[in-house]
């Protein structure tokens, strides 16, 4: 939890971030999401007493970006490795369903929360262990087994 000092901080640096995020993202709809989560994690997590509240902001704000950047990596590989495997099938059926398919599951992947989002690529895309899911993201086991539970059940639901 941030004391009121640090939120007072906190607030008087968001005009400084939001540039930042435009800086990072080159987008003002993703520089908003980004400034967005990083004030959410700010206040979710809080930050040590003594740290210097912009610096920790925008590492924050750094860090969420890259996280994002990966998940955007993860995300294109699976699309390209999908695309090119089921575009060898649908061009012998010749009907374009495979492709059809996996726009509407990238598109149900979209509307997954973030956190559920990269917890479920890094296990079923990237192969992680649970274990591993949770050192990377930070959190513990049993909260990464129920981000991609809740995950999987939401894209069977969108895809039914």
């Amino acid at each position: 939890m941030l004391s009121d000092a640090q939120q007072t901080e906190l607030m008087a640096e968001l005009l400084g971030l939001k540039r930042f995020c435009l800086s990072l993202t080159g987008d003002a709809a993703d520089a908003d999401d980004l400034l967005q989560l990083t004030v959410e994690r700010v206040l979710e997590r809080g930050m040590p007493v003594d740290a210097h509240v912009a610096k920790w902001s925008y590492r924050v704000c750094r860090n969420i970006w890259l996280d994002e950047l990966r998940s955007r990596e993860v995300r294109q590989r699976y699309v390209a490795t999908a695309v090119v495997s089921e575009g060898v099938a649908a061009e012998s059926a010749d009907d374009g369903f495979g492709r059809v398919e996996l726009e509407r599951v990238d598109a149900a992947m979209q509307t997954l929360p973030e956190e559920q989002r990269s917890a479920l690529l890094l296990v079923a895309v990237e192969g992680r262990s649970y274990a591993e899911v949770s050192e990377i993201l930070d959190i513990p086991l049993g909260t990464v087994m129920s981000r991609v539970a809740r995950a999987r059940r939401s894209l069977a639901e969108k895809l039914e």
